[in-house]
C-alpha cells in the first residue's frame, strides 16, 4: 500500500512537470496575426524572459514540494509527529493538519516571496511592500490552517457517525462549506484592501445602465485598490442575488476608457444573466462527490494508515491522502470544467458584443492581455487541460465574428 501512495504522489508530480515544461517551451510560439500588435519586438523579448523565469521557478517547486512530500511519507513522520500529541482523535487530527500546513508553508513562502517581491519587482508588477508580503502570508497561513482543521474534523465527524453514508453527505456538507465561503468572501477580501465606492459621474452612470436595462440588480459598485499590491488589472462580480457586489481594481479604472470599462462591465454582466457561477457550482457538486469517494478509499482501511506508521486510521492524515489522491483525478475533472469555463467566457464576451461595445472589447483585452503580460500562443495542451479562459487570439477572432454578424 505504501509503495502504491508513493507511486501515485510521483505521477502527480510528473504530470505536473510535464505541463510544466511544455508551458516553458510554448514562450516560442509563433504568436498569431490578430495579437501581434500587443508587444513590441522589446516587450515580447521581456515577456520571454519574464515567462521563462516564472516557469523555472514553478518547475522548482514542484521538485521541491514532491521531494518533500516523499521524504515525509518514506521516514513516516507525520506519525512520529502524531505520537507526541498524545491520545485521542481530534489531538491525532490537529497534529497532522499542522504539520502539513507548516511544510506547505515553509515549501512555499520562499518560492512566494521570489516570485512576488523579485520577478513581479524586476518586471515592474509589484508594489506590495515586505510588510504586505509578510502580512499576507500570515493570514493566508492561519486561513488556510483553520479551514484543513474544519473539513478533517469534517470528515472524522461523519465517518465515524455514518460509515459509508459519509460519501454523499461529506460532499454535501463541502459543498454547503465552499458556497459559505463564497458567501463570506466579501468579508474576506476586506482584510487587507481597502473598497470605497465608485464615483458619480459618466463611467458610473453606463455601468448602471446596463444594469437597469437588464432589471439586475446588485449591492454596490465598487473600486478596490488593488494598486498596493499590483499593477495588473481585472474586474470580478462576488456574492449571490441581491448581495453582489462588481468590484473594479483601481489599476483597471485608471488605465482604460469609458467605454472599455463598460465593455469589460458588459462581459461580467453577460455571466451573471447566464447563471455561469451557479452552473460552475453545480458542476462542482460532481467534483465534490468524486472527492469524498477519493476521501471514503482513504479512511476505509486502517492498514493503510497503518503501513506510514499509525495505530489506526488518522483523520488528519486521510486529509493528506485526499490530496495525493485528487492529483490524479483533478485533471480528469478541471478538464470537463475549464472546457465550460471557456465556452462561457466566449458567451459574456457576446455580451459585450450585444451591448455595442465589441470594439471597445478587443481594445480592452489587448489592454489586459499587455499589462497583465498575457501568454499570447500558449500550447493547446495547456489550453485543454488547464485553461478557464481561451486563448486571447481565439476570444478577440470571435469578437470579431459576432460582430460581423450582427
Amino acid at each position: 500500500m505504501k509503495l502504491l501512495v508513493l507511486l501515485l504522489l510521483t505521477l502527480s508530480a510528473a504530470y505536473r512537470l510535464v505541463l510544466d515544461i511544455v508551458q516553458y517551451k510554448s514562450a516560442g510560439n509563433p504568436i498569431p496575426e490578430n495579437v501581434s500588435d500587443i508587444y513590441n519586438a522589446e516587450t515580447y523579448a521581456t515577456w520571454r524572459r519574464y515567462s521563462a523565469e516564472n516557469c523555472r521557478v514553478h518547475l522548482i517547486s514542484t521538485v521541491l514540494s514532491f521531494l518533500a512530500s516523499l521524504a515525509l511519507l518514506c521516514t513516516n513522520a507525520y506519525a512520529a509527529f502524531a505520537a507526541l500529541f498524545g491520545g485521542g482523535v481530534f489531538l491525532q487530527l490537529l497534529a497532522v493538519v499542522i504539520l502539513e500546513t507548516a511544510v506547505d508553508f515553509v515549501m512555499s513562502v520562499g518560492i512566494q516571496y521570489y516570485c512576488t517581491m523579485v520577478i513581479e519587482e524586476k518586471y515592474g508588477f509589484n508594489r506590495s511592500t515586505l510588510k504586505t508580503f509578510v502580512t499576507d502570508q500570515i493570514r493566508n497561513l492561519l486561513l488556510n490552517l483553520v479551514l484543513s482543521l474544519l473539513l478533517a474534523w469534517l470528515l472524522s465527524g461523519l465517518h465515524r457517525a455514518l460509515g459509508d453514508w459519509m460519501i454523499p453527505l461529506f460532499a454535501a456538507a463541502v459543498f454547503v462549506f465552499t458556497l459559505a465561503i463564497s458567501f463570506l468572501y466579501p468579508v474576506f477580501s476586506r482584510i487587507g484592501n481597502k473598497f470605497v465606492p465608485l464615483e458619480d459621474g459618466e463611467l458610473k452612470d453606463n455601468l448602471m445602465a446596463l444594469l437597469n436595462k437588464h432589471g439586475y440588480q446588485v449591492k454596490a459598485i465598487e473600486v478596490m485598490d488593488a494598486s498596493r499590491r499590483t499593477t495588473k488589472l481585472n474586474a470580478y462580480f462576488t456574492g449571490f442575488g441581491k448581495l453582489k457586489t462588481i468590484v473594479l481594481y483601481d489599476n483597471l479604472v485608471n488605465a482604460m476608457s469609458t467605454e472599455e470599462i463598460c465593455a469589460v462591465f458588459a462581459h461580467e454582466l453577460g455571466h451573471g444573466l447566464h447563471k455561469d457561477v451557479l452552473k460552475q457550482q453545480i458542476m462542482n457538486f460532481g467534483n465534490l462527490l468524486l472527492m469524498a469517494v477519493v476521501v471514503w478509499l482513504t479512511v476505509r482501511d486502517p492498514q493503510l494508515h497503518g503501513a506510514f506508521g499509525f495505530s489506526g486510521i488518522n483523520y488528519g492524515f486521510a486529509y493528506v491522502l485526499t490530496g495525493i489522491g485528487l492529483g490524479l483525478t483533478q485533471p480528469l475533472t478541471s478538464m470537463v470544467m475549464n472546457a465550460y469555463s471557456r465556452f462561457a467566457e466566449f458567451r459574456a464576451d457576446r455580451q459585450a458584443v450585444q451591448e455595442g461595445y465589441g470594439e471597445a472589447m478587443v481594445t480592452a483585452l489587448k489592454k489586459l492581455a499587455k499589462e497583465n503580460f498575457a501568454h499570447l500562443a500558449p500550447s493547446p495542451i495547456n489550453v485543454v487541460l488547464e485553461y478557464s479562459h481561451p486563448p486571447l487570439s481565439q476570444r478577440i477572432a470571435k469578437v470579431q465574428q459576432q460582430k460581423n454578424d450582427n
